[in-house]
């Protein structure tokens, strides 16, 4: 359908050409795909010239389908134009017939037969129409106003704040909901806000604003899991439009009578932290520039305070915003997981938000969290942020080496768990970092991980100072070799049996492990140097250090 109808606009444009060779120069065009601009030129110059009330209809059909945040259908599009501003309810008998605002547009727009969805004829439909700023005045004021006088209906205000689902008799419910603070923040207009406040005036008590956050939890945006049985008590109309991120209409919210700007909804989070969720750096500086505001309010669920938030998001001006209010607390930690600001975006590699944080002097960067008595510089070291790593040991009072409360792992120990070569080797050439530092669990050094692992170029890394114990064994008795050699890891053997202090004779706890002739020549006991790269041997040690069930020496087949 929609190819005959271009087809159909095509062929208009051609007979528009008064010569068999300007005709046929035009059909050419055509199959290269160029000419469309001009038939869509000669439709619009058409729609224009149909009756008045033709003409106005569309175009706004146009207006709609152009500018909509999504796919509209048809009855929602009806719905749509069948608005009047100023209003006090909607008249069923002022909703255009499909057919009639079809017809109205000359074939520019079609309906999806399978989602009996709006859409243009074609996409370059799109590009010409939005190439064209004189063709539609204020579109989003005018689709905000739509929207705002749909939800200030009486038939809309009637309906209970705690329903799941628009009712099939306003089905423009939903797309106005979800949408309106959109379209507002990018046509803000006088009679725009005045139909805004009215909206936002005991919000919570809207439909809108229960289908509002059950939208923001569908769509996965990691929300806070709204429960809609409960309804969105406490959701007023300033957190609604902090949520929406529109600051003028915060700005005259503000005025309209007085707040408490600290209190949390029914999520147990307040306004300030739905901006700073949402990356709202304009209604975040009108709050903040109240005296009232409290920037350590953390949420309820998660203990997070709007910093925390910012940080982790990595959302940089947020963060600079925020460090600018006094009284902001640099270091909060959340109650969750106990992590500070610099903690969660170290950990996520966040480089321009950490630098923002260590610019402070009264910045900690080594607060642990109180699980594990993890760190920054461990957190960013365990997940490869080799960025982060060099800027927290920029700063002077970095510990490299302090480990955690709980099991004593360094931030080398775990960059080598990880097999995160670039940060080993950034940790290993400083002088003030120990290599040899052992967890607590099973005393295993960050060079017995390694070779644990098979990571070859972290091994080959850690070599490289000269004092690194090669040879140590750990609370089972495993020495690097034997570990990397249980485990099948044939280079990282190699790459161990190449050094001078290592000792080939060295076994596990059991004293079952030796090694091939042909390593290097540093032995020619059993084994063969055939052993597969890719997989651990099911028959030695697992990670734990738990024995295994069945032992037989390497490389004797039974």
């Amino acid at each position: 359908m929609c190819r005959f109808l271009l087809v159909s606009l095509n062929i208009d444009a051609i007979l528009g050409e008064v010569t068999i060779c300007q005709r046929r120069k035009k059909l050419e065009e055509m199959k290269r795909g160029n000419g469309l601009s001009d038939a869509y030129m000669a439709t619009l110059a058409r729609l224009k010239a149909q009756t008045r009330h033709k003409s106005i209809l569309g175009l706004k059909v146009l207006m709609w389908v152009l500018c909509s945040q999504r796919l509209l259908r048809t009855e929602e599009l009806r719905h749509a134009l069948g608005v009047e501003i100023g209003s006090p309810d909607l008249d069923p008998e002022n909703l255009p017939a499909l057919r009639t605002l079809l017809a109205s547009c000359l074939g520019l727009v079609t309906v999806e037969a399978s989602s009996s969805t709006v859409r243009l004829v074609h996409f370059t439909l799109r590009e010409h129409l939005s190439s064209d700023p004189t063709l539609f005045h204020s579109p989003h004021s005018t689709i905000a106003e739509a929207c705002l006088t749909y939800l200030n209906f009486g038939q809309v205000r009637g309906l209970s704040p705690n329903i799941y689902s628009a009712p099939t008799t306003m089905p423009l419910l939903e797309y106005a909901s979800y949408y309106w603070g959109e379209h507002t923040r990018r046509g803000v207009t006088e009679n725009v806000k005045l139909l805004a406040l009215r909206l936002l005036d005991r919000f919570d008590e809207h439909i809108s604003a229960q289908l509002l956050l059950l939208h923001y939890d569908r769509t996965g945006n990691s929300g806070p899991y709204f429960n809609g049985e409960r309804g969105p008590t406490g959701f007023t109309g300033l957190h609604g439009v902090a949520f929406l991120g529109i600051a003028e209409i915060v700005t005259a919210v503000l005025k309209v009578k007085e707040w408490d700007v600290n209190a949390a909804d029914c999520m147990g989070i307040t306004a300030l932290i739905w901006a700073t969720r949402r990356g709202q750096c304009e209604v975040v500086k009108v709050l903040l520039e109240r005296e009232d505001i409290d920037p350590n309010r953390a949420d309820t669920r998660y203990g997070r305070t709007p910093l925390t938030i910012a940080a982790r998001n990595g959302h940089e001006r947020l963060v600079k915003i925020l460090l600018g209010r006094e009284g902001t607390n640099p270091n909060m930690p959340d109650t969750r997981c106990g992590q500070t600001p610099l903690s969660w975006a170290a950990w996520r590699g966040h480089e321009e938000v950490v630098r923002v944080l260590l610019e402070r002097e009264d910045i900690n960067p080594n607060t642990p969290d109180p699980q594990d008595g993890r760190r920054p510089l461990s957190l960013t070291a365990e997940n490869g942020h080799e960025g982060v790593v060099k800027m927290l040991l920029g700063r002077q009072d970095t510990n490299p080496n302090m480990t955690d409360t709980k099991y004593g792992r360094t931030p080398l120990w775990w960059a080598t768990k990880r097999g995160h070569g670039g940060v080993v080797k950034i940790l290993s050439e400083r002088e003030d970092v120990d290599p040899n530092t052992a967890e607590t669990i099973y005393g295993r050094m960050p060079l017995s991980m390694a070779a644990e692992y098979g990571h070859e170029r972290v091994v080959k890394t850690l070599l490289e100072r000269k004092n690194v114990r090669t040879a140590t064994p750990d609370s089972k008795n495993r020495t690097p070799l034997s570990l990397t050699l249980s485990k099948g890891h044939g280079g990282a053997v190699r790459i161990l049996l190449e050094q001078d202090n290592v000792d080939s004779d060295a076994g596990d706890c059991s004293g079952q492990v030796s090694f091939p002739p042909s390593a290097g020549g540093r032995g020619g006991r059993v084994v063969d140097m055939g052993f597969r790269d890719n997989g651990p041997n099911t028959d030695t040690a697992n990670l734990d250090g738990q024995p295994p069930r069945k032992r037989r020496r390497l490389g004797n087949k039974r």
